[in-house]
């Protein structure tokens, strides 16, 4: 099991190269990249390096990968990352038919294949547009999967939530895939609407001690990465959600 903090959430943090001295205070020394940090590479990881951080998994947009897949390989390699995920899909590129999602797959695999040649694993992370039907009756996030049978998954539980399907039936139905998972949390209705309804791990709605138990059971491989979409305060969120996972790990073993 690797804890790790999607830079994402920290995005606000005037100084993102400051910001790595601060994590390992919290509890935090692995990080999950996106392309806010990806820059300058090189001098990103001597960051890391000074402060004891490494950088299991990214996130890598499926455009920069097919437009130069060398150029993402480089910076894969110098952060030291070992699992790529394609994060999103703006809704102007979303497929709206079956055949269209299938057709995502594809790439998606076609990619995976190429990172595999590298010893790197590839993967999917959803929102929850995936999870609502299409006129055709189609459910997106089924439809990627099995039309890329080669890559793996890093589910967003909370996004399946807010999507209207089930967390467990898909840890359950995908367990053989999975390789990540975010760990988030969703506000009670009506609440924390500055931060888009999310809320610190731990005080929101979700069960993550089921959650969790249930994703340990499938593979004890997995990285958990901590994010908030958008924390008023991000420090306070990390700090407050590291050692609410933590309590919820240590109270899940058997």
């Amino acid at each position: 099991m690797t804890l790790a903090l999607q830079l994402y959430s920290m995005r606000d943090c005037a100084d993102q190269i400051a910001l790595l001295a601060q994590l390992p205070a919290i509890g935090i020394t692995s990080v999950e990249g996106y392309g806010g940090v990806y820059g300058v590479p090189t001098a990103y990881r001597a960051a890391m390096d000074a402060n004891g951080i490494s950088m299991p998994s990214g996130h890598m947009g499926l455009d920069d990968i097919e437009a130069d897949f060398d150029a993402t390989m480089s910076i894969v390699k110098t952060l030291g990352i070992t699992r790529v995920f394609a994060p999103y899909l703006d809704e102007k590129d979303r497929p709206d038919t079956s055949s269209g999602w299938a057709a995502l797959g594809e790439r998606l695999n076609t990619a995976g294949q190429k990172y595999a040649q590298h010893g790197i694993t590839f993967g999917w992370h959803n929102h929850d547009f995936e999870f609502v039907a299409l006129a055709d009756g189609g459910i997106p996030m089924d439809i990627l999967l099995e039309s890329a049978p080669d890559i793996a998954w890093e589910a967003d539980l909370a996004w399946i939530v807010r999507g209207g399907a089930d967390p467990h039936a898909y840890i359950t139905r995908y367990a053989d895939r999975l390789s990540a998972i975010h760990v988030k949390d969703i506000a009670a209705a009506g609440t924390n609407l500055d931060e888009d309804g999310w809320s610190d791990l731990g005080a929101g709605t979700m069960d993550w001690a089921a959650l969790l138990q249930a994703c340990r059971s499938t593979s004890s491989d997995l990285i958990y990465a901590l994010e908030h979409d958008k924390p008023s305060d991000p420090i306070g969120y990390a700090t407050r959600s590291a050692a609410a996972f933590k309590t919820l790990w240590e109270n899940g073993h058997d």
